[in-house]
């Protein structure tokens, strides 16, 4: 049996179907803008090929492909998805190819089916039909001057069902020119054995040009299968960002990138956008409007982050001990949490944060693990809401004074008043003065916070700066019905950045005053407080 051998300096081309295959994941969205700012982002940082869409298969698609054709960049190419010609179809006859060529993008990828199950029930044809169909859209591409991808939908479950017909379709699309043939898990439930296999087997009988893999996370094994075909000899990733996609979504760029560059020794990206991945992901879930997950691999904010106190003692001492590799190469960072479970350790090291010289025996880091658990048992979360943490360090510390004091607030709710149906008053104390202050709002909490800012905002211009974006309440105890605890975490941001508050009360009003009035407080320490407001606190 021949070997194949690898060589890790060669370059693995990144294909990136995120604004296509990623937007069809359930809850993924661009709109035309937003598109727009992606594949310049995109460009930015040199990503070789950007599929953006099908053109003709909806209005967004056909606007963005026409915005686009004044788009140029030096390293990046946009590519247009769709399918071959239809059965007992020319190419010259197709709509769908017209509108490929009409897109004007250089690169077309198109997809036709390399599993003989899919061309019989699905397709309806003969197999030999679908061969003509896969050569002359493909030869029809090439001569009207575009630069062509062969997507064999459906191989490996080809490939394991009738290799020598899977392998035919393949051998169809390099005799019509294309120039990458991609090797498609599209049900993602194909094994990592199965792909090296496949993709070996591809390479010795046809030789293809280039070869690619697209590969589904239908069994969690996107990017395994991804990094097994490129081990076998693959030279093109496909994938989407966070791992956007059909159904389960597809090869996750933001750990597959950096598990090839970093680990296995390949060139994918320049380091420089390495260190970037983090910043990356988090700008894909922004633009689309999508919940990026903490839990991810290498970018996530829990990729780093250490609870236990055996593993934080352990990572303090050497940060190879539990962190396989330094976060920052991915522009991430490393976190300590703060819980019930931490040891010692994760104290002392919050604390140096304030105080760079205290040891890990002084009595206040013994004092504020004793009320950290203490306040944990009692409904209090901290590793989701650091700002109320940091501020207990702060006051045990002696490093914290409230720059103002809640003296009384009312609110009081009437369902007749319309959208504002709820009344807050305060009364403050700041410095020497005195405000009372009402306010309007929709609902109680709202009320309130209108309240609390419209008070201090006059005294903390950086108040305006700071918005709320998240309000979030867990009951603690449902068997306690409406006299049950409940635990109220606040999500604040002030530019690029986010902290957390939290307030446990069996008063969902008092619990969401605490979490409101420790977000004030770390919202004005990280502002310019002047000195003579300060100066008698």
């Amino acid at each position: 049996m021949r070997m194949e051998t690898v060589n890790r300096e060669q370059k693995v081309i990144v294909y990136d179907t995120t604004l296509r295959d990623g937007a069809q994941g359930e809850g993924v969205h661009f709109s035309v803008k937003d598109k727009l700012l992606y594949v310049q982002k995109m460009a930015e940082i040199n990503l070789p090929f950007i599929e953006a869409g099908w053109p003709g298969a909806n209005p967004r698609d056909e606007e963005f492909f026409r915005l686009a054709a004044d788009l140029s960049f030096k390293n990046t190419k946009i590519a247009a998805f769709g399918s071959t010609c239809k059965v007992n179809e020319s190419p010259e006859q197709s709509d769908i190819l017209a509108n490929l060529l009409a897109s004007g993008a250089p690169v077309i990828t198109i997809f036709g089916k390399a599993w003989n199950l899919h061309v019989r029930e699905v397709l309806r044809t003969t197999l030999g039909e679908n061969l003509r169909l896969i050569r002359e859209s493909v030869e029809y591409l090439v001569r009207n001057g575009r630069e062509v991808f062969f997507d064999a939908e459906h191989f490996f479950d080809g490939w394991l069902e009738n290799p020598a017909y899977a392998l035919s379709c393949i051998e169809a699309a390099m005799e019509g020119g294309a120039l990458v043939i991609i090797l498609c898990d599209t049900n993602g439930g194909v094994l990592p054995a199965d792909v090296t296999r496949g993709v070996r087997d591809v390479n010795r009988r046809l030789s293809p040009q280039e070869l690619g893999i697209h590969a589904h996370n239908d069994s969690g094994l996107a990017v395994a299968n991804s990094l097994a075909a490129v081990e076998a000899g693959v030279t093109q990733i496909q994938g989407a960002w966070n791992g956007f996609g059909e159904r389960c979504g597809n090869a996750n760029l933001s750990t597959l990138i950096p598990v090839l560059q970093l680990k296995l020794g390949y060139q994918v990206m320049d380091n420089s956008v390495i260190s970037r991945l983090t910043h990356l992901s988090r700008y894909v879930a922004e633009l689309a409007n999508f919940p990026f997950d903490e839990k991810q691999p290498f970018v996530g904010r829990s990729a780093f982050a250490h609870k236990a106190g055996m593993h934080v003692d352990g990572v303090l001492k050497t940060r190879r001990s539990f962190e396989h590799i330094v976060p920052s190469q991915v522009g991430n960072e490393g976190r300590i949490l703060i819980s019930d479970q931490a040891g010692k350790a994760n104290i002392w090291e919050r604390m140096q944060h304030y105080q760079p010289d205290i040891l890990k025996n002084d009595i206040r880091v013994e004092e504020a693990m004793v009320q950290i658990k203490s306040l944990e048992n009692q409904g209090f979360q901290f590793e989701i809401a650091e700002g109320s943490l940091d501020l207990r360090l702060q006051k045990i510390l002696g490093q914290f004074a409230p720059p103002f004091q809640l003296v009384d607030y009312h609110v009081w709710s009437d369902p007749l008043r319309g959208d504002l149906d709820s009344v807050a008053v305060v009364k403050l104390q700041v410095g020497e003065e005195t405000v009372h202050i009402a306010s309007e709002g929709c609902g109680p909490v709202n009320a309130l916070d209108q309240a609390l800012r419209q008070a201090l905002c006059t005294f903390f211009p950086v108040i305006e700066k700071s918005e709320l974006v998240d309000y979030k309440v867990r009951v603690l105890d449902e068997s306690s019905g409406t006299e049950a605890v409940v635990r109220v975490i606040v999500e604040t941001c002030l530019g690029t950045d986010k902290w957390g508050t939290i307030g446990v009360s069996s008063n969902i009003l008092k619990a969401s005053a605490q979490a409101l009035l420790d977000s004030l407080y770390v919202t004005i320490s990280k502002g310019n407080i002047s000195k003579d407001l300060t100066a008698g606190l």
